[in-house]
């Protein structure tokens, strides 16, 4: 480290291009008029800890580079001794922008402004032997990384099926996050991957030396360690970085946390820009608590709240602080808007999942087309935002049949996932055995002991024999040119696919239990319950819906046919698009209007965070619904439906405790009555006081012919909820009690003629409806409808 100690010798190591001797020079102080009062104080504290506490839609990033021009332009620091963390190399890229406009001039002499990552690679390559690596390191990728440790699983003789190495990778990549190097890990954790976790992690990080090389995880942790174990590099980077300015301060995890802290503790000259109630990333191991200590970490700091909303209308915002100001763990602020009141929130119920999409799509092209009382919106700046992703697939479904143009941010479409096209290729096989690009998506998944060898042995016998590879499977079994376990878990599956494809022959097969036997036999479901990334869950989740789907459909071939339909019908071209994305991925964008569905207590707080993180994960829930609420600038929609069925089974559904949360004064109720029973039925569960019955009783929005045949017929008696469901599978083998030609009535389709009978399937022709198929046991013989209490 010999020869650094000098500011100068620094800034050429780092190239630094400097800022011109105009940029540098003392200029005036536009970019302050600009400012309101607490943004100009963020920016005038200079010295010492500040904490700017940022509301959704305050104007930080302005405040954060208006700082970053205030100190260059009062000679605090040169550029080279400001050191700005990101999230995102899209954030550091716009605060470089920012920062250049203001300067008049293009900010490239700031080499220290970045991610974490970005800036870590940098100090790490001066010190690399400090860490034993070489300065050229390697940076694994996830592929890569797996690769490394499914070797080490296998020479440590561990079942890498029920042991597999994203399990492994996933325990360490936390464990990093929380700065714990192998030795480190505590005796708490020791159990982790059947009590091997920490020897593979050393032997891990060991085989990363060898190969010169770090994960991405390492790239802070090699810091830390040598700010923790080499006080003269620690010194010399306080020193360096006489200012140093953190966005999204409430995103960092453990490792970030004790990195930024080392490097401040000398000068502290430190500003952390963030929003607690906007702490969403727990799951990946962001710790809120490292914002909320912030002034215990820092004494004496200056914690200066951003609270005028340059976005939202005041309902809007008012509707998101009433729920926020429920979670104990925060610093407290108000958000405010010196604009207008703007529309309310509105709050609407809906029978089913499938409504709920079918009225979100009517509504999303009312406003496109302006009648619905408001200035047109186009479709570009209407979002969906969704708790989970298997949500999508009822939108998705209902916008390709209607045509309407939409994005899946954040990843693929519904039919596009992994998962879906996995499950999609076993159903191909069974309606066509023939189906060789469906054969060579499955045959060797979940894995069967298949490789390229025995893959390319069967495709050169179906060419030669001019028969498909599933033939060509048999060839290969019969002449015995597949060896060992290879062949038995080939024999497996190709019994497998003639077993489906035979059920496929009889004319009324049940092709939702054959849907869930083949996911079963094929062990596909089995292969994502054994998988313990944090995405797997999703996966089963997404699978599920899929086999909900079925349910609009008389037969796997049709329900094939339907798909490869709207997937060839996708509106690629079409400028204006309706955009889908979670809740999660939407954080940091706004759109004039916003529909929040799903907002049900098991779906949204999601029954996995309370279960694994308590009142913890509660909380996260509740930030992540504030940041729901706080993406819409003019218009914002909350739903949910009283049933959904998955997988097979109905679920009767209660709406989420954040509706009760919600500030009457500043919602609209469109909820008809007896959604819940008794008017607003549940209404007295989602507390906006007396006045909220005579509020939905005039609500005129739900206009499905049910809902009017039944208004028509029992006056304005309340409907009642179908009776408790919840995690009971319906027997598909059940028989009916009625005969072709009975009349029966149904809570939400009305009045209708039963046609057909498969079961406990009843194939109805209701009056105002169609034609629907339907459960018996949900319908009730018509001149029994006075006898039964709604």
């Amino acid at each position: 480290m010999n020869g650094w100690d000098e500011d100068e010798a620094f800034a050429a190591a780092a190239n630094v291009v400097p800022l011109s001797q105009r940029a540098m020079a003392t200029r005036g102080t536009p970019y302050l008029d600009e400012l309101n009062p607490a943004q100009r104080a963020a920016v005038l504290a200079l010295d010492g800890p500040v904490l700017m506490l940022a509301g959704a839609g305050t104007g930080k990033t302005k405040a954060l580079t208006a700082r970053i021009v205030h100190l260059l332009n009062q000679h605090k620091a040169r550029p080279n001794e400001i050191l700005a963390v990101t999230f995102t190399n899209k954030a550091a890229r716009e605060m470089k922008d920012r920062v250049g406009r203001l300067l008049g001039e293009v900010a490239e002499g700031m080499p220290w402004m970045g991610t974490f990552h970005s800036l870590s690679v940098k100090i790490l390559r001066r010190h690399a032997e400090l860490v034993g690596l070489k300065p050229n390191f390697t940076i694994l990728d996830t592929d890569d990384q797996l690769r490394l440790l499914k070797q080490l699983i296998l020479a440590a003789n561990i079942d890498e099926k029920r042991w597999p190495a994203r399990l492994l990778a996933s325990l360490i990549d936390g464990w990093k996050n929380r700065a714990w190097t192998p030795e480190k890990v505590p005796s708490s954790e020791a159990g982790a991957y059947n009590n091997r976790g920490t020897e593979l992690y050393a032997a891990y990080q060991d085989r990363l030396k060898t190969l010169n090389a770090t994960d991405f995880g390492d790239l802070l942790l090699h810091c830390v360690t040598i700010f923790q174990t080499h006080p003269d590099v620690l010194e010399q980077y306080q020193r360096w970085f006489r200012y140093i300015l953190v966005d999204e301060y409430q995103d960092t995890n453990v490792c970030q946390y004790l990195w930024l802290r080392l490097l401040a503790q000398s000068h502290r000259n430190i500003c952390c820009v963030g929003d607690d109630d906007q702490s969403i990333y727990g799951w990946r191991g962001a710790e809120v608590g490292n914002i909320l200590r912030f002034e215990k970490d820092f004494p004496g700091a200056q914690v200066i709240r951003l609270e005028q909303n340059y976005r939202s209308t005041g309902h809007i915002l008012a509707a998101a602080s009433g729920i926020i100001a429920r979670n104990a763990g925060r610093l407290g602020k108000t958000l405010w808007t010196a604009g207008a009141l703007g529309e309310k929130v509105r709050l609407i119920g809906h029978w089913d999942g499938e409504e709920e999409a079918r009225w979100i799509g009517e509504e999303i092209e009312a406003i496109q087309r302006g009648t619905r009382g408001m200035d047109p919106v186009d479709l570009n700046h209407q979002a969906i935002l969704v708790r989970a992703s298997h949500q999508m697939r009822a939108f998705e479904d209902r916008f390709l049949t209607i045509g309407l143009p939409y994005r899946v941010i954040g990843g693929p479409r519904f039919y596009e996932r992994q998962e879906i096209r996995d499950a999609m290729a076993y159903f191909r096989l069974a309606v066509s055995p023939d189906d060789d690009l469906a054969f060579e998506r499955v045959v060797n998944l979940p894995k069967r002991g298949l490789g390229d060898t025995a893959q390319a042995k069967i495709n050169v016998l179906a060419r030669a024999a001019g028969v498909s590879l599933l033939d060509g499977a048999r060839e290969a079994l019969a002449k015995g040119v597949i060896p060992g376990k290879g062949a038995a878990q080939l024999r497996a599956f190709v019994e497998g696919v003639d077993r489906w494809h035979a059920v496929t022959l009889h004319p009324e097969y049940d092709h939702i239990r054959l849907a869930e036997t083949i996911l079963e036999e094929s062990g596909y479901t089995e292969m994502w319950l054994n998988d313990k990334t944090p995405e797997a869950p999703g996966r089963l989740d997404n699978l599920k819906e899929l086999v909900k789907a079925l349910e609009q459909f008389d037969n796997l071939q049709g329900f094939l046919e339907h798909v490869s339909l709207i997937m060839d019908n996708e509106t690629e071209g079409a400028e204006e698009k309706v955009t889908i994305m979670t809740l999660h991925a939407a954080k940091g964008l706004e759109f004039p209007v916003v529909f929040l569905p799903g907002w049900e207590d098991g779906l949204f707080p999601s029954q996995r965070s309370m279960d694994e993180s308590g009142l913890k994960g509660l909380e996260e829930e509740r930030r992540l619904a504030y940041v729901g609420i706080t993406r819409a600038e003019r218009l914002a929609t909350i739903s949910f439906a009283s049933n959904r069925r998955v997988y097979g089974q109905w679920q009767s559904q209660l709406p989420s405790r954040f509706i009760d949360e919600l500030p009457a004064e500043h919602v609209e109720v469109l909820t008809a009555p007896g959604l819940y029973g008794g008017g607003f039925g549940a209404a007295a569960s989602v507390g906006f006081g007396s006045g909220l019955e005579e509020r939905v009783s005039k609500a005129d929005v739900y206009n499905s012919p049910g809902w009017r045949r039944l208004q028509e017929n029992s006056g304005t008696r309340p409907m009642r909820q179908p009776q408790e469901t919840r995690h009971v599978v319906i027997d598909m083998e059940a028989s009916s009690p009625y005969v072709i030609g009975d009349r029966v009535f149904h809570q939400k389709f009305g009045y209708g003629e039963i046609m057909g009978i498969e079961g406990d399937k009843l194939d109805v022709e209701f009056d105002h409806a169609g034609s629907k198929k339907v459960v018996a046991r949900w319908v009730i013989p018509a001149d029994r409808v006075d006898d039964v209490p709604f």
